[in-house]
């Protein structure tokens, strides 16, 4: 029986992977796409704001309903049905006509994302190890890793940018129809591995009590001011390196890729020291390296220079997310777990749109180098407001190694 446990979690773990997978294609895809798209439609500089933000209202939508969602389905037929949305829109993408089917479809994706984003963050932070929980989101960045890589290599081989997405829709059907054959085992691991004692059965909060609790403010502006600058360096370094700097493309899209090749290879090494180093620490010097990251985007005397930092912001950001996800049940008690991590999601969503759109504005005003300029002040931010995070809850702020039961 202990073996057919470990078997049936063991699969949950690697379907838990390519959902992250299928969540990251989506994300690597656009910073490199943006300039082509942009010359398509015709579009100013910041329309990538309006574009990012319709893929947050449906992210915002989804992942504030997260809760309901999993109450009303399994996480399984969840996953089917969300990359299934998925899979539409990247086809959207490609055979869109016209700039308002585009922002159509980026609705649709971001509804599909911010389900299961919310979904398995809020499943994984109580059922994984900080150790899978930290690959969980490295798989997240092999996504957004083979998108850049799949867009040059179009743009490269005299092809349009609509063929990136077409493929990407394609393999997204195929996850789709995996998640749904697949779909019942996610109820069967559940049954083995979570047997409802009195240590384990918590009684869920109401949303409205969740909101009531500071902590989980608090919480939700990190995850804004967090996925805000990741999203800046991943959104327009491309264009600060190629329309702003001369860089050829083939050369900054490959930045690109190592940017979140960095973030993905930072998490699994992480992953593999989670449980072994005081991980409110590790955040703090994972957050002060990125500010020297930034600096090193901003005032690269080179290419190479700049493509370093941007690296550099990469694997220090790596870490961050899943562990703040990690700590969260500690932080705000279990019973809002579920609910404080669904905000949290769609906060994040939030300010993956709003910064990106806000440094597209002032780019657009001020001049490209600017893209620079917020590098570092988003991470000067970041780094202080996680600060007000960890000295508003030190209680919670769980300084120790995190020993976890293993998936």
């Amino acid at each position: 029986m202990l073996g057919l446990a470990m078997t049936r979690r063991s699969v949950l773990v690697l379907l838990a992977f390519v959902a992250f997978i299928s969540l990251g294609l989506p994300e690597g895809l656009l910073g490199v796409s943006w300039p082509s798209i942009r010359n398509t439609f015709a579009l100013p500089l910041d329309g990538l704001g309006l574009l990012v933000s319709a893929t947050t209202i449906g992210y915002l939508g989804s992942s504030f309903l997260a809760g309901r969602l999993l109450r009303a389905m399994s996480i399984g037929a969840l996953l089917a049905l969300s990359t299934a949305a998925s899979a539409v829109a990247l086809l959207g993408f490609a055979f869109a006509p016209i700039w308002p089917a585009m922002l159509v479809a980026a609705l649709l994706a971001g509804s599909g994302g911010g389900a299961v984003d919310a979904g398995l963050n809020a499943y994984g932070a109580t059922h994984f190890s900080a150790r899978i929980l930290n690959w969980l989101h490295a798989f997240f960045g092999v996504g957004t890793t083979i998108g850049p890589l799949v867009v040059t290599a179009v743009l490269e081989s005299g092809r349009v940018w609509r063929w990136s997405y077409g493929l990407m829709g394609g393999l997204m059907l195929a996850l789709a129809l995996l998640f749904y054959l697949t779909r019942r085992r996610w109820n069967q691991v559940s049954e083995i591995d979570a047997p409802a004692t009195p240590a384990t059965v918590v009684v869920a909060a109401a949303s409205g009590d969740t909101l009531r609790r500071p902590a989980v403010w608090l919480g939700m502006l990190t995850f804004f001011f967090y996925t805000g600058t990741e999203l800046i360096a991943a959104q327009w370094s491309y264009s600060l390196f190629t329309l702003g700097r001369g860089v050829p493309e083939a050369r900054a899209g490959l930045a690109v890729s190592l940017y979140w090749g960095s973030l993905t290879a930072g998490r699994v090494l992480f992953g593999a020291i989670a449980e072994h180093v005081p991980l409110v620490r590790a955040l703090r010097l994972c957050l002060l390296g990125s500010i020297a990251g930034a600096l090193a985007v901003w005032l690269a005397p080179s290419p190479v220079f700049g493509f370093a930092g941007l690296m550099l912001i990469g694997v220090c950001f790596a870490p961050v997310f899943a562990t703040l996800i990690r700590l969260t049940p500690a932080r705000v008690g279990a019973a809002h777990a579920d609910n404080a991590i669904g905000f949290q999601i769609a906060s994040a969503a939030l300010g993956g749109a709003s910064l990106t759109a806000l440094v597209g504005v002032v780019a657009d005003a001020l001049g490209l180098e600017a893209i620079g300029v917020a590098f570092v002040v988003c991470t000067v931010v970041l780094f202080g407001h996680f600060e007000v995070l960890v000295r508003a809850n030190p209680s919670s702020a769980d300084d120790a190694p995190a020993v976890s039961r293993e998936p």
